[in-house]
């Protein structure tokens, strides 16, 4: 698909990558079996992952323990590699790409961290990474392995251009702290707003902020989103504020950039049509003030506060 007209980029951060507001979330081709993932054929995604770059999309986010998407990645896009920026994770630990759980294990030494870089540029076919985040690791891990001098040292090998990580609170405001890292992901959703004001804070820092779970996984039936937490968008009477035609999966991901701190939001999918509606919606942009005011005021109300 092509896009009717340029998807808006924003800075991410003091990296100055101008990256489309809305990026591909590639946990999505990772494979049938973790985290209750859909199978995935070799054809859907390579159909998938040149659609995104099709329409304009130049941001991707994979990571080591994805099962099969960076191989995917590499496989169908590194003859595209200079049409995108791509972001991936380590600290991941897999012995077997079949046998995936929730638990996927993670282990924060040196060695390991090197063994992911290695083995995610084989298999990227790449010869570096425009990001390298951790992922998820504590405040006491990044200590205690001596993390962030690792990722330096990719850097400084030419395998990395910007360093970043993956975090939640209340890990991630020592991380912003620091002032070591160019780059946060952070999960993020009108349905999911604790961490909406360190958002603010991460983007005051000046690093860029990249956005997952802005759409929750989407509505329960279309997607896989959670229905108690999708119980919030009725309870706050979101539908009184979408546009004529407009889903709610829609209106989330409007509401998520509509954030002044956000450069990025994170967005997986197999399906053309989500990707195609994905893609429209953001070209309508931001929601207007007076919505975006309205929404949150509503959310507040409904008990999914900011914190």
């Amino acid at each position: 698909m092509q896009a009717q007209q340029p998807i808006a980029r924003r800075r991410l951060g003091r990296t100055g990558l101008a990256v489309t507001c809305l990026g591909y979330g590639a946990m999505e081709i990772r494979g049938s079996r973790i985290w209750d993932g859909r199978s995935v054929s070799d054809k859907e995604a390579e159909t998938v992952l040149n659609g995104v770059l099709d329409a304009g999309i130049n941001f991707i986010d994979t990571a080591n323990d994805y099962g099969r998407s960076e191989e995917l990645i590499g496989r169908y896009l590194s003859g595209r590699r200079d049409d995108y920026f791509l972001a991936t994770k380590c600290g991941c630990q897999v012995t077997r790409r079949d046998e995936y759980t929730d638990d996927t294990p993670h282990v924060w030494t040196r060695a390991n961290l090197e063994r992911g870089l290695h083995e995610s540029l084989s298999r990227l076919k790449t010869g570096y990474v425009d990001v390298m985040q951790l992922h998820n690791p504590t405040v006491q891990d990044c200590e205690d392995g001596k993390l962030v001098s690792v990722l330096e040292d990719m850097r400084k090998a030419g395998k990395v251009r910007w360093v970043g990580c993956s975090a939640t609170l209340p890990d991630i405001l020592t991380y912003i702290g620091w002032g070591v890292f160019d780059v946060f992901q952070i999960p993020y959703s009108a349905l999911q707003r604790e961490h909406e004001a360190t958002i603010g804070n991460a983007a005051e820092s000046g690093a860029g902020v990249i956005v997952r779970g802005g759409v929750a996984r989407g509505a329960p039936g279309d997607g896989l989103g959670d229905r108690n937490r999708w119980a919030v968008f009725e309870t706050a009477n979101l539908d009184e504020l979408r546009l004529s035609g407009e889903s709610r999966t829609a209106f989330l991901l409007r509401f998520a950039i509509s954030h002044p701190g956000i450069s990025t939001t994170i967005v997986g999918t197999l399906n053309r049509d989500h990707l195609r509606e994905n893609v429209e919606s953001v070209l309508k942009g931001p929601l207007p003030p007076e919505v975006y005011t309205e929404a949150k005021r509503r959310l507040a109300s409904a008990g999914e506060h900011d914190r």
